[in-house]
């Protein structure tokens, strides 16, 4: 079983490359916005929420599920490696 990803406070994030192929996105403003998580609110064991700050004033929702993120480094749900 894989394991669950997980964010915490002060992890540098962005969009997952899966995320972003999977909605259309992976050329647009959103494939290139990273964020620090402030805040993580689990809902359940399913499903958890990250709030954001974006840098450089990218115009993103300062909440997202934490299963459309990745952390900012070389992973493969960062990069197509």
């Amino acid at each position: 079983m894989a394991k669950k990803f997980e964010v915490s406070i002060g992890d540098r994030v962005a969009y997952s490359v899966q995320f972003l192929r999977s909605t259309g996105l992976a050329h647009s403003p959103a494939a290139h916005a990273k964020g620090t998580v402030t805040s993580v609110k689990r809902y359940g064991s399913n499903f958890t929420l990250a709030e954001i700050t974006w840098e450089n004033g990218a115009d993103m929702p300062e909440r997202v599920a934490v299963f459309n993120l990745a952390k900012v480094g070389p992973n493969s749900r960062f990069a197509a490696c």
